[in-house]
């Protein structure tokens, strides 16, 4: 059976990718195929009707290097009417003033594409400055938010709360 989302990645030290892990376990194996665009082109999203992007955030906002080296590509991509999902790893504390900038990033790179985002998460819980991954009202980051850093300990259950949202907005979605 065919995997009906496709999640991408990058990971420079394997956090972003346990999280991807833990994303598709939550969502079903059968139902998520994981791409890592350190070894996969952007251009699989084609196969995709529903995508998962997943982002850290390096240092000062920057974005993570295998996000780096693809950004180009994402113009690219034809996203027209599909429907996509965010999450985000930052460190809220140590950079309390870039917290999931590159999350922000992203999301308003996809928005250019005419994709339906959904997954938006509430900031309550997170101590941070600012952040370019809050959307208008500030009340709500674009994507998941994962701090492994500094809440390791909420990870799990926030995974399973934003997969869970995940479902019951695909649902809404196809009707």
């Amino acid at each position: 059976m065919q995997a009906h989302i496709g999640l991408f990645f990058g990971s420079t030290t394997c956090y972003t990718e346990m999280a991807a892990e833990k994303i598709q376990q939550a969502l079903g194996e059968e139902l998520v195929a994981l791409h890592n665009i350190k070894d996969e082109s952007l251009a699989r999203t084609s196969e995709y009707d529903i995508l998962i992007f997943g982002i850290s955030t390096w240092d000062f906002g920057e974005l993570q290097e295998d996000w780096e080296s693809h950004w180009a590509d994402i113009a690219s991509m034809d996203l027209t009417d599909k429907t996509v999902a965010l999450f985000g790893l930052g460190d809220q504390l140590g950079y309390a003033d870039w917290f999931q900038d590159a999350l922000g990033l992203l999301h308003d790179e996809l928005l250019l594409l005419g994709c339906n985002i959904v997954g938006y998460w509430p900031n309550a819980g997170y101590e941070f400055n600012a952040s370019k991954a809050l959307t208008e009202d500030k009340s709500h980051f674009v994507g998941l938010s994962l701090d492994d850093e500094n809440q390791f300990d909420l990870s799990d259950e926030r995974i399973q709360l934003w997969t869970t949202q995940l479902l019951e907005e695909l649902a809404e979605n196809l009707n």
